[in-house]
């Protein structure tokens, strides 16, 4: 028996609908008596739902928002929509009522939402968003295929003290995840010699080499597909390129072999042959097996699964919300932080 965990679940929030949010957090309730799930949204529709999947009613509660923010919808109207689903849910964690956030929805409300509702960690300056990518090299005693890079989208424009933050919370969050001791960081640069990169890169190189972190240096990006380090810590406007590019090699890889299959025998003899490299390759390739990111930098647990998340990616981010509770998340960020003699900003 684990530790009792509650998550709040912006059930609205997913481009497929409440049979994906719903459906995984059906399946969650059949699988795992100590997470507990509120399903925030419409009542009426997410009563609907249940019907439509066998659950453990003890696990699952209904907690009626009327209003739903829609993926296209301006973020900066959070505020003054107070029973929006994905409002409601953070509310229910910064009052205590929940220890976790879990949203496929908007990306920007779900950032809004949050600032509204939590402090940041003593120490951040600003929040990341954390993606994984596939590696060739195995991660961790669990031999995670997945590295770590933030930010990948919260924070446009980064500062060496923003950089020293994300090394602070990819850490703590490979650690709880991978259950690595001492997470490799690297920084994402031009080049691997330590004057190369922004003047933000050469000063949070300048720190960490002189921090108790294991930090390798700079990497290049032909680094990354390799696995080289654990955490990759680069700003959210080049991280969030970085990680739609390997997003589309991923779906190139994809439809690379479906058209060869296609073309002749032989090829499809070549298919069969490379069959289980392929099906591991798509496997990692795939969010559904990973659940979500992670939203890092507030004195929350939030869990960001992909808006096109199916019943089993939304059970995933359930879970990894709950072993990120589990495994004091937020109690590991902020030794970080305190090691590297972070400070807060009024900003």
């Amino acid at each position: 028996m684990g530790e009792r965990v509650r998550i709040a679940l912006d059930a609205m929030g997913s481009d497929l609908g409440l049979d994906a949010t719903v459906g995984g957090a059906a399946q969650l309730s059949l699988e795992d008596a100590d997470i507990d799930v509120f399903l925030v949204g419409d009542q009426e529709a997410i009563g609907a739902a249940l019907g439509r999947f066998q659950h453990d009613p003890a696990r699952l509660v209904v907690v009626h928002a009327p209003d739903t923010i829609g993926q296209d919808e301006d973020p900066r109207r959070v505020p003054h929509r107070p029973d929006a689903s994905i409002v409601r849910a953070a509310s229910l964690v910064r009052d205590g009522e929940a220890d976790a956030l879990v949203t496929a929805g908007n990306t920007g409300a779900m950032i809004m939402a949050a600032s509204c509702a939590f402090p940041r960690i003593k120490g951040i300056r600003r929040c990341a968003l954390a993606a994984v990518f596939p590696t060739a090299r195995r991660h961790g005693p669990k031999g995670d295929p997945f590295g770590l890079m933030l930010d990948v989208g919260a924070t446009v424009g980064a500062t060496a003290e923003d950089l020293l933050g994300f090394a602070a919370m990819g850490a703590a969050y490979s650690s709880v995840v991978s259950e690595i001791a001492s997470p490799r960081l690297a920084l994402l640069s031009n080049g691997t010699e330590p004057h190369k990169g922004t003047p933000a890169i050469r000063e949070a190189h300048a720190r960490l080499a002189e921090s108790s972190f294991a930090f390798e240096g700079n990497i290049e990006g032909l680094d990354l597909p390799k696995g080289t380090v654990d955490v990759v810590i680069c700003d959210g406007f080049l991280g969030n390129v970085v990680l739609k590019m390997l997003e589309g090699v991923g779906e190139i890889a994809k439809e690379l072999a479906r058209k060869a299959g296609e073309r002749s025998l032989q090829w499809r003899i070549g298919l069969g042959m490379l069959d289980t490299a392929l099906e591991e390759l798509f496997r990692r390739t795939d969010y559904k097996t990973y659940g979500g990111a992670p939203l890092l930098g507030f004195e929350a647990v939030i869990i960001k699964a992909h808006g096109r998340s199916e019943a089993r990616a939304m059970r995933n981010a359930l879970k990894l919300g709950a072993k990120n509770v589990r495994g004091r998340l937020l109690e590991r960020i902020r030794e970080g932080a305190n090691s590297l003699a972070l400070e807060s900003s009024d900003e």
